[in-house]
Parts: structure tokens; C-alpha cells; sequence
């Protein structure tokens, strides 16, 4: 093995842990750690970015070490000497790496992939008896190849090479395997050679076997995760006690509280509606208590003077994203009781209940902001300009609008008081993970400082998170950090699939967007696959021509009907996205009503109240074939696990395969006559 220099940057970094516990321990049978991915031949590494448990004093460090690759030299972090938190990474040789953490009782190990251009070409081959079989869809030559069970390197000598030239991993020799011998483990393997680096195999272990059944797999498996987006105002009402409306002149009817609630959602859980479509993970919007008043005013142009051409309307908070209390409940969407039954029900059903957590403003009626009015940024920029939705000039800074004040959370008391006000509702209620609002206008310190408390505080529970991002790839994938964001959605294959699949761009597009995600990502990343959410257009419309994909959608919404237009290509173009969602890596996410086409323009045409039983004959039948499409990917490894082979890219027709253990899924997507196969071999 190659090796390469680590220089120090600086020295700052306090490790806490409040059991005798040995961390290390906890840290290599915890979930795996996401590999620190060179950018260039030197990389600036944030260790807690990897590592966050690694933050306090050095109490319990006792002869904890690090060794960097196979050298003998290794930085002693005893007592109270303070402890690597940043390091640069020199890697001259550009290969795999690997910095262990050891103590006494167990050692963690973090890979470093080098800066080489990423081929997608390993596959798994078989496994029998305890040996893992793999090689490449195509020919390599003298690769390079290691394998970590959790976070702990497997020795190089449970590998050998097979007289076909495939590789065999004979995991009954290895230790670390043995570790890892009750309940849940992943394997990874990671190979290069000399030009390339190449996707890594991602195995689930049950009990220290690989797992070849999808049947073994819970809804604690990240990658067998089905997300359905849930805006509770405008799902069902499960209790018509609740129900409250402003019936105010200034705010129209689509923009006041129409009587979902929490209880709704559990009614439809109860009756199976999710076990019927396949869903096992829920994402509900925002339950914290929303102003009782109307705020804001369309249309915001023209410097909101009146125009009689335009729809005027203030608007409720029934989305949930304008905060009044942090930690509270809003009374419209149900009890305490009410929460905990949705959860107790949707754990009954093997369903997970994420939450939508907005950390990045609260209302400016807010106690909190009453009591520190000092708390939010400027509203105003140096040069005097209104620091309104300036969403990448100033990102930390801007105000989304004038009654919702950005926190400034590079201040430590305010980034502390959000991040303990997101733990109170884990710390009350037993939910699966977060979807994080607005990530990328909220600083790095924020996620640090939150996924440092949560893996803390809670190191055996799986909590799984998401963030919202539009951006570029770097700047989306600089949140997908083992202590940050464990995924984020991607509105990059999304945006282009759309055009694609309306024949505005290539079908290449979409492949070539794909290997990007997973160059960026990772080849098993968790990243969300999204059919639409509540900000954008109704795709069905879109994809049958009833509104203009280019549109801001909005003006549309309020002054005409936005329906269906040409339905078979709206319809159709609608399940091919589908298709896409559900065959590629990552986690497929549908916004309520998308499994049935559902339409509209944007914000809040796109929130219409959801229905269940008025539907077309078009509408049942697509509901019908997403459901299917959701119940094959849940029972295939191929499609949750399996290795992404990309075959064919033309302006019309996309091939790839997904493989897993020699188990192929091939997926034929052509948007010319608007059909699909999925072939099972």
C-alpha cells in the first residue's frame, strides 16, 4: 500500500463521551463512516465532519492513538492534550487510504479515496459458505481493492484471487466480521487502479452473513427507504375538532386552513393506504405553533402596489414554516397525545415519521425574538439593499421575507438554543429522523453542532437525515457528512429528468447527471429522488402541457385552473419519472398526491388537498402501477443494493443495469415512445 503524508493544520478538537463506554467501540459497530473524498491531491478535513462523537474533553481517551495508513508513527491523544479537530491530507500517490483511531478495546478506521476519475465497473458476483465474490463488468487490470466491515479494515489477508480472475473475500477469517455478529452491519468494498477509482460495493450483514433477501431488510435500512411527503394542513382531517379558520376578506381560501391534522394521518396509516402504496418512511411538514394571524402579501412585484390585473391575498401560516414557538405544537394539527399516537401507529405498521424542522428562521412575533432582538441578521446590506431572497448572493444571511427574520446562527448562544430546541422533540417523541428546511442558507457550524449532540446523546438510535439544497453538487453534497446530513434531495437529476422526459434535453442528460450524483454522493448514497415537492409545479401539468416548464408557475395558479392537458402524455411521462425514482440509487421520494398524477401550478396551486377516492379512472390506474413499482424496488436487492452499470445513453433511450451478487435488474427508459422495461435476471 502506497503511503501518504498527514499535516496538522491546527490543533482543537475536545472529545466528549459521557459513559465509560469505550467510543471507538461504539464508533465501529455504529453506522458506517462516510469516506473523506479527495478533492485534490490535498484536502482540508474537518475531522468532525467524519467523526462527530469526537468533540469535549479527553476524560474517557484514555491511550487513544491514530495511526495514518501503515506507518508506524502515531499521534498520542492521552489525558487532557488536546486532540486533532483539522488536518490537511497530502496525497501524492493519489490511492486509498485508510486513518485508523485505536485505543485498548477497539479501533475505527475513516477511508480516503484519492482524486481519480470515478468508472462505475465493480460488481458483487456470488456469496457462499462466508466468501464474498466480486470483479468487473468489464476489464481491469491490477486493481487495487479493500474492504471495511462497519468502520474497522478488514485485513488484506482474507483476500485472494480465484483462478477465474475474480476476487474472493472470505469473511470467516476475519475478526472484525466477527464483531459484527449480532443484528445489522454493512460491508463496503473499494478499489482503484492505476487511471481509476471505482464504485463502491455496498453489502448489508444480518447477524455477520450477507444479507441476499430483501426480506431481512427493516425500515431502519437507509437504502430500503420509500419517502412520502406529507403537508398535514392539506392531507385529511382525522379530527374536526381541531379545525380553525381565519375567514378573513384579505386571505383567500387557498391560502387558509383547510383541517388536516395528525390525526388524519394516522387514520389513513390505520387503514393501509401506505401498505398499499409501499411507503415505509413519512416526511411531515412542520408542526410548530404558526402565527393565529395572516402575513405576506401576492404578488410581491411592482413594489406591492395595487394592480387590478393581479390577485391580492395575505396568507396563513398553514404550512408550518413560519415558527412563533420552536418547541410547541400547533394546537390546528393536534396534542401531544395525538403526535404519539401517529407514531406509535405508523411504528406498528413498520412506517418511519420523520419531522420538518425549520431551523434557519422564526416569525418575528416570536417570544424568542422578542426577548433577543438581536438574535436575526440584518435586514439590511452594507450597500443598503433589502437583504430579501437573495438566496445565493447572501445565503447565510437573507431574509426569505419581512416577517420572517434569519436567525444568525455563526452567534454560539443561537446555534445552541436551535440545535437543543431540535433535540427536544427526539428527546419527547419517537421519531425516526429529520427533514432539514433551507440547509444551505443555515452556516456548517449549525449541522457540526447538531449531529455532534445527536450522536452523543442518542449513539444506538438510528436517526436519519435529510436537508433541502438547491445548488450546485459541491455545494449540496458539502452538507453529506457522517456528522452533518446523512442526505440531502436531488434537485439536479430531478430538474433534469423533467426536461428530458418533456423532450427539452436528452435522455443522456439524465445518465450523465446520475454519474455525477454518484461521483459526488457516493455509488449507495441516500440521497432523495423527488417526484415534485411543495414548491414546485405539478409535473403532470407540466408533462401534459398544461403549463410551460419554464414558468414560475405561480401567476397561473391563482387567475386559471391548471389541469391535466394532453393526459396519456401527461400521464404516462408522469410514471416514466417513477420508473426513474424508484430503479436508480438513492431514496425515492413522492409529494403527496404525485402517485396519481395530481395537478397544478405552483405555491399553493401545487397543495391542493389530497384526495383518496374521487379520483379518475387515469388517476386510479397510475396510483396503481406506482404501487407496483414501489412494492418491486422494496423486494429487490438489485434495486436497493445493487451496483449501478451504465449501458446505454441516447437522446432518447437511457439502459442501465443495477446488480447485486450476480442478481441483474436492466431498466429500458424511452422517452420517444414513452414506454419502459424493468427485466428481472
Amino acid at each position: 500500500m502506497k503511503k501518504f503524508v498527514f499535516l496538522l493544520a491546527f490543533i482543537g478538537l475536545f472529545i466528549s463521551c459521557q459513559s465509560r463506554e469505550s467510543i471507538t467501540h461504539r464508533i465501529a459497530v455504529s453506522q458506517p463512516v462516510m469516506p473523506i473524498r479527495m478533492t485534490s491531491d490535498t484536502s482540508h478535513v474537518v475531522l468532525t465532519d467524519f467523526l462527530p462523537v469526537l468533540y469535549g474533553d479527553t476524560t474517557h481517551w484514555k491511550g487513544l492513538q491514530w495511526l495514518s495508513d501503515e506507518t508506524l508513527d502515531c499521534l498520542n491523544m492521552t489525558g487532557t492534550a488536546p486532540v486533532v479537530r483539522e488536518m490537511d491530507i497530502i496525497n501524492s500517490n493519489r490511492a486509498i487510504h485508510t486513518i485508523t483511531f485505536y485505543d485498548r478495546h477497539a479501533s475505527f478506521a475513516i477511508p480516503v479515496l484519492p482524486a481519480k476519475p470515478v468508472r462505475q465497473a465493480l460488481i458483487s458476483l456470488d456469496y457462499t459458505d462466508g466468501v464474498l465474490r466480486v470483479g468487473f463488468y468489464d476489464s481491469v487490470a491490477n486493481p487495487t481493492l479493500e474492504a471495511y466491515v462497519q468502520n474497522m479494515l478488514v485485513p488484506h489477508s482474507c483476500w485472494s484471487r480465484a483462478q477465474d480472475g475474480t476476487w474472493l473475500l472470505d469473511l470467516n477469517q476475519s475478526e472484525e466480521i466477527k464483531q459484527c455478529s449480532h443484528g445489522r452491519a454493512y460491508l463496503r468494498v473499494f478499489a482503484e487502479d492505476d487511471q481509476f477509482l471505482f464504485n463502491d460495493l455496498l453489502l448489508p450483514l444480518q447477524d455477520g452473513k450477507v444479507v441476499t433477501d430483501a426480506s431481512q431488510l427493516n425500515r431502519h435500512d437507509p437504502q430500503a427507504q420509500v419517502l412520502y411527503s406529507v403537508l398535514i394542513d392539506r392531507f385529511y382531517n382525522g379530527n374536526a375538532g381541531n379545525d380553525w379558520k381565519m375567514n378573513s376578506p384579505e386571505v383567500l381560501d387557498i391560502v387558509d386552513y383547510q383541517g388536516g391534522d395528525l390525526a388524519g394521518i394516522t387514520a389513513k396509516i390505520s387503514e393501509g393506504y401506505f401498505d398499499k402504496l409501499g411507503v415505509n418512511t413519512i416526511w411531515i411538514s412542520p408542526i410548530t405553533q404558526n402565527p393565529w394571524d395572516a402575513w405576506g402579501l401576492y404578488p410581491f412585484a411592482n413594489g406591492n402596489k395595487y394592480d387590478s390585473t393581479k390577485t391580492y391575498t395575505k396568507f396563513s401560516g398553514y404550512h408550518g414554516y413560519w415558527p412563533i414557538y420552536a418547541t410547541k405544537l400547533d394546537d390546528r394539527f393536534g396534542t401531544p397525545e395525538e403526535l404519539r399516537t401517529l407514531l406509535d401507529t405508523a411504528h406498528a405498521h413498520e412506517i418511519n415519521i420523520i419531522l420538518d424542522y425549520v431551523a434557519n428562521h422564526m416569525h418575528i412575533n416570536s417570544p424568542t425574538l422578542q426577548t433577543h432582538p438581536d438574535w436575526h441578521t440584518d435586514s439590511i446590506l452594507p450597500d443598503g439593499r433589502r437583504n430579501f431572497e437573495l438566496w445565493d448572493e447572501a445565503r447565510l444571511t437573507t431574509w426569505f421575507d419581512k416577517h420572517i427574520p434569519t436567525l444568525d446562527l455563526e452567534r454560539e448562544e443561537v446555534c445552541e438554543a436551535m440545535t437543543d430546541s431540535a433535540l427536544y422533540w427526539l428527546e419527547n417523541y419517537e421519531l425516526d429522523g429529520y427533514r432539514h428546511d433551507a440547509c444551505k442558507h443555515i452556516p456548517e457550524g449549525y449541522w457540526r453542532m447538531l449531529g455532534q449532540k445527536i450522536a452523543t446523546r442518542w449513539p444506538g438510535r438510528p436517526i436519519w437525515m435529510i436537508g433541502e439544497t438547491y445548488g450546485s453538487p459541491e455545494l449540496i453534497g458539502s452538507y453529506v457528512k457522517s456528522g452533518m446530513l446523512n442526505a440531502q434531495f436531488d434537485f439536479n437529476v430531478y430538474f433534469t429528468a423533467r426536461e428530458a422526459l418533456c423532450g427539452l434535453t436528452g435522455m443522456d442528460q439524465i445518465m450523465q447527471n446520475e454519474l455525477t450524483s454518484l461521483r459526488t454522493y457516493g455509488a449507495h448514497h441516500t440521497m432523495g429522488n423527488i417526484s415534485g415537492n411543495h414548491d414546485q409545479i405539478r409535473f403532470a401539468s407540466i408533462a401534459g402541457g398544461a403549463i410551460d416548464i419554464h414558468s414560475q408557475g405561480k401567476e397561473e395558479g391563482w387567475t386559471r385552473e391548471v389541469g391535466i392537458g394532453d393526459a396519456e402524455k401527461a400521464y404516462k411521462r408522469a410514471l416514466l419519472l417513477e420508473v426513474l425514482n424508484m430503479t436508480l440509487p438513492g431514496v425515492p421520494c413522492i409529494y403527496q398526491g404525485d402517485e396519481y398524477g395530481e395537478v397544478g401550478g405552483n405555491d399553493p396551486d401545487n397543495r391542493h388537498m389530497m384526495r383518496f377516492e374521487t379520483l379518475s379512472l387515469d388517476e386510479r390506474n397510475m396510483r396503481n402501477q406506482v404501487a407496483e413499482l414501489i412494492h418491486m424496488r422494496r423486494h429487490s436487492m438489485p434495486l436497493l443494493y445493487g451496483d449501478f452499470i451504465p449501458l446505454i445513453d441516447r437522446p432518447d433511450e437511457i439502459i442501465f443495469q443495477r446488480i447485486y451478487l450476480g442478481q441483474k435488474v436492466t431498466v429500458i427508459i424511452n422517452r420517444k415512445t414513452l414506454t419502459y422495461e424493468i427485466i428481472n435476471d
